[in-house]
């Protein structure tokens, strides 16, 4: 039986507050009462035969007295009624008294009332009795025919399942329904009785679709779903019928419901594998995407696009979408567009990336016209990492994107300018015939650039690439305007001693003396002015960065100096030139020195940039050809070896991706049996419907990474022992943010154990969505209890409790039965992940919970724990292979992961070998683990802590 036939088994929520009714009140409700009462009553006796109570002497009661009311809650009440009442004796034989409820429910499908009709129709689908269901089939055909849909939707379902069922009761249905089908007017009529057919009777199916195939598109979109899937399963089981039914998929594709493109778009791509099926199918899933509002279904069919692109045949056909693709764009949700970069960057090709780079262009001065958004800067980000890429695959662009970007320089997006930056740095260093243009484009926004991180690049940038004299001047000119008046200490003492108009100032205040660093006096008087001066925004930036104490910039700046002024000694032969440019940059550097000496920035400077400049005046006065060489050829060296060794790792992990999606079959390959195959090793060949379904029920399996055939008994948790009185254990089922309990519980004892409850409570980030309801076990019975604990964040979590029951005659308090903890491992949750150095840093920066757990470990090769630690903690290593290989004696690398709920995990891995403890001494060092939340850091330290010392095998 298929997981769409399983039974659908009617639940109701027990409220355990009161105490059980006895037989007596009941039958005395169930005889005398008023309808109200008799409502009451019979709920009552639903809920006690749910939970294992037998109560025999009421069903001629309820026979007598309550099956004749008409009343319309009654009937539905009896319906759930006669579902559950045991309808057979001890061996087996059909009692008596369903004679008469039979032919109660004779009447009812003949009532004038629709919706008894319809709800009795619905009912006999659950009935399991044959001889129940015998004399009533006259009936049910008659309703086949009723005036009103609903009863004939149900009629349909009702013949169905007592076909598949009891065949010999009606053993013309399918005939019959075909005759209904070709006559039927009403949509879910039709989609119900073709349903059946498919089932049933598939030739039949084909037969009414092939009389009705050129008017699919004007039925209803319950009817074409149901008509795609039996092309689907048709096609499958029989590939040469394709070419019968194919043109009907391609005409789906046009439907007006966004359900029946999607389903019709995923068939015909596991049907055929013409490039016009695909280009069909993706033009289709684009157009959903655009015209769908909900970001959801955006994502679920970017997902398939991209799934699509994975097929190294389809990828082609895909290459020439790219333009249609961008169209996505336009949606506002940051993930949808971040998915969309992504996949046109893994589609485009030389064909493409002129139109591409026009796109993006397009899109990123557009994020400076609109209104400041949350999202605006990442996308700006996105954007650039995007043009980037183009531009490091395709140089040809490069030209035509820098100076766009060079413009976000002056952004007051941190993130956006320096991905702008890093990318300049490569250009500028990969791409000689653009370097005046950068060289320029860079002067003309340095003025502009707010931030002192970008600053500081662009200064580097600056100072290596400049080459000519004009050049070298600019930039020392640009450096004198952005510093302002030198020496700089003086100005700023004039400034704050008030040199200012007469007609500014009201009132002066009282004479302060200041020393200055000479030791000399200085008079500063507090004026009252009529509007506030603008000192702040007065200064030029430069100033500005070094008065609020950033001297980073300084060290950055001398050593920019230094470089410049060694070429232009190199490239100027006057000496009398060549001595003032140098004295100019030891002018500006003494005076940076100076100020940092004095009290006027916030910050003073720290020893390492004053060992810095000081280095930087002590080259430019002596100007040793070693020092040229070390300042002006080996830091572009090393620059270039750090991008060779990048673009190098950028290919080989190209290299590994296209390497997956070739699909070569080697001659020693096993065959893949599908009756042998795990659930969860389904390909394409699998029934693409069945698989949907079982994913919506939460019957899909994880892949086991050990062994993809191993059971659910792996899972299995005991949670008491073998000689408790009740047995229980369970099988825990992590679903993605719901964790379901299966527990298995046995009564060991010969005595009946009645309102036998599960009890549970939960340690942690879980939360019990509902109380498992009690159950009544006969001697040595056994029952299977489902719970459900709902999980809200990323951490270790218990869950907890108890059995308790009574025994049935005892005259004792409750029984009860401790279970052992069950333990839900974070590692069902955290899944390995990528992200950008500077993303990682900005993370590491922000992220307030921090765990640091030491090494302990029986491991004695550094790369081997490294390994280990990846393994036990489903984290991805940033750090490059090539930083991790050789051998010195200690590695530190940075780990990343992120959970299914989007939460982020970093860790900093620092271990060395302590060599002087000999060969055999194990990894000592720390594991520091930052997170947004305290449980995740917490749960990772925990996981780390356990699993840090190998197995010995």
């Amino acid at each position: 039986m298929t997981a769409a036939e399983n039974v659908c088994y009617t639940l109701i929520n027990v409220p355990m507050d009161s105490e059980p009714p006895s037989e007596i009140s009941l039958k005395n409700d169930l005889e005398k009462g008023d309808v109200k009462s008799k409502t009451e009553a019979l709920k009552k006796v639903i809920i006690m035969i749910l939970n294992g109570e037998k109560l025999p002497g009421l069903l001629m009661t309820i026979i007598r007295f309550v099956l004749p009311l008409q009343d319309h809650t009654i009937k539905k009440l009896l319906l759930v009624f006669w579902e559950i009442v045991p309808k057979t004796t001890p061996d087996g034989r059909l009692l008596h008294e369903m004679i008469l409820v039979c032919d109660a429910y004779r009447k009812d499908l003949q009532h004038p009332n629709e919706f008894i009709r319809g709800s009795t129709l619905r009912f006999l689908c659950k009935l399991k009795e044959a001889e129940l269901l015998e004399p009533l089939m006259p009936a049910i055909r008659a309703c086949l025919e009723h005036r009103h849909s609903y009863v004939r939707r149900n009629a349909v379902l009702a013949i169905y399942t007592i076909y598949r069922n009891f065949e010999h009761l009606i053993p013309d249905a399918p005939e019959l329904i075909h005759d209904f089908l070709v006559n039927e007017k009403d949509a879910s009529c039709k989609r119900n009785a073709f349903m059946m057919l498919i089932h049933a009777d598939q030739d039949r199916a084909l037969d009414y679709l092939s009389t009705c195939i050129d008017q699919v598109q004007t039925f209803g979109d319950i009817l074409q779903l149901v008509i795609v899937e039996l092309i689907y399963k048709v096609c499958h089981a029989n590939p040469s019928e394709r070419a019968r039914f194919i043109r009907c998929i391609y005409n789906l594709l046009q439907s007006s419901s966004p359900a029946v493109k999607y389903e019709a778009a995923g068939t015909l791509v596991t049907l055929s594998s013409a490039p016009t099926a695909i280009k069909a199918a993706a033009q289709c899933y684009i157009d959903l995407i655009i015209k769908e509002s909900d970001n959801n279904v955006k994502l679920i069919v970017l997902d398939r696009l991209i799934e699509l692109k994975e097929h190294p045949a389809h990828e082609r056909v895909l290459q020439d979408l790219v333009m249609d693709i961008l169209r996505v764009l336009s949606t506002p949700d940051l993930e949808v567009r971040k998915k969309t970069l992504q996949l046109a960057l893994d589609l485009v090709s030389s064909r493409n990336v002129e139109e591409l780079v026009i796109v993006l262009k397009k899109e990123v001065i557009k994020t400076n016209n609109v209104s400041e958004h949350e999202d605006t800067d990442k996308y700006r980000q996105l954007l650039v990492r995007t043009l980037h890429s183009c531009s490091v695959r395709f140089p040809d662009m490069a030209a035509n994107v820098i100076p766009v970007l060079m413009e976000f320089l002056s952004d007051s997006n941190e993130a956006a300018a320096a991905d702008v930056l890093e990318f300049v740095r490569e250009a500028i260093q990969r791409f000689d015939n653009l370097r005046m243009l950068i060289v320029e484009k860079m002067l003309e926004v340095f003025h502009a650039i707010k931030s002192v991180k970008i600053y500081r690049g662009a200064l580097w940038i600056l100072g290596e690439y400049c080459s000519t004299k004009e050049d070298i001047q600019s930039v020392m000119t640009e450096v004198r305007r952005s510093l302002g008046e030198i020496p700089i200490v003086e100005s700023e003492i004039k400034k704050e001693a008030g040199e200012l108009k007469p007609e500014e100032e009201i009132t002066v205040g009282p004479v302060q003396k200041l020393v200055t660093e000479m030791g000399t006096y200085a008079t500063q008087s507090a004026l009252s002015s009529s509007r506030p001066t603008k000192k702040e925004e007065e200064r030029p930036p430069l100033r500005g960065f070094l008065l609020d104490g950033d001297f980073f910039v300084a060290a950055s700046l001398a050593t920019t100096l230094t470089k410049i002024a060694l070429r232009y000694v190199a490239l100027v032969q006057e000496k009398k030139k060549q001595n003032s440019f140098v004295a100019e940059a030891m002018l500006l550097m003494a005076t940076i020195l100076h100020l940092g000496k004095s009290s006027l920035p916030k910050k003073p400077i720290t020893d390492d940039d004053v060992d810095r400049i000081s280095l930087c005046l002590k080259v430019l006065s002596e100007c040793s050809p070693l020092m040229n060489d070390i300042f002006n050829k080996e830091c572009r060296q090393s620059l270039s070896h750090m991008l060779s060794a990048k673009l190098e790792e950028e290919k080989l992990s190209q290299k590994k991706e296209s390497e997956k999606r070739n699909v070569t079959v080697q001659p020693d390959d096993p065959i893949s049996f599908m009756q042998l195959t795990a659930k969860n090793e389904m390909n394409c060949k699998e029934d693409q419907f069945q698989l949907s379904l079982l994913a919506a029920m939460g019957n899909t399996q994880r892949k086991e990474a050990a062994d993809p055939l191993a059971s659910k008994l792996n899972k299995v948790t005991q949670l008491t022992g073998f000689s408790d009185p009740v047995y229980a254990e369970a099988y825990v089922h992590v679903n993605q943010y719901d964790i379901v309990l299966d527990v298995l519980v046995v009564n060991q004892t010969s005595d009946t154990l009645q309102n036998c409850t599960l009890e549970l409570a939960t340690l942690g980030d879980l939360k019990l969505v509902e109380k498992p309801s009690p159950l009544t076990l006969a001697p040595h019975d056994f029952a299977n209890i489902k719970a459900n604990v709902k999980v809200a964040s990323t951490e270790n979590g218990i869950i907890f409790g108890n059995i308790v029951y009574d025994v049935s005659g005892a005259a004792s308090d409750r029984n009860c039965v401790v279970l052992s903890d069950i333990h839900i491992d974070i590692m069902d949750y955290i899944q390995p992940a990528t992200c950008t150095d500077a993303e990682f840093r900005q993370m590491w920066a922000e992220f307030e919970w921090e765990n640091k757990v030491t090494v302990n470990t029986n491991i004695v090769d550094l790369n081997d724990y490294l390994q280990h630690i990846l393994k036990s903690t489903n984290m991805k290593c940033l750090t490059p292979e090539k930083a991790l290989s050789g051998y010195c004696g200690f590695m530190a690398a940075n780990l990343y992961a992120r959970s299914i709920f989007g939460e982020d995990a970093l860790a900093n891995v620092s271990i060395e070998k302590p060599i002087q403890q000999g060969p055999e001494a194990p990894v000592t060092g720390h594991i520091r683990i930052r997170a947004k939340s305290q449980g995740m850091a917490l749960s990772l330290g925990d996981k780390i802590n356990l699993s840090q010392k190998k197995n010995s095998i």
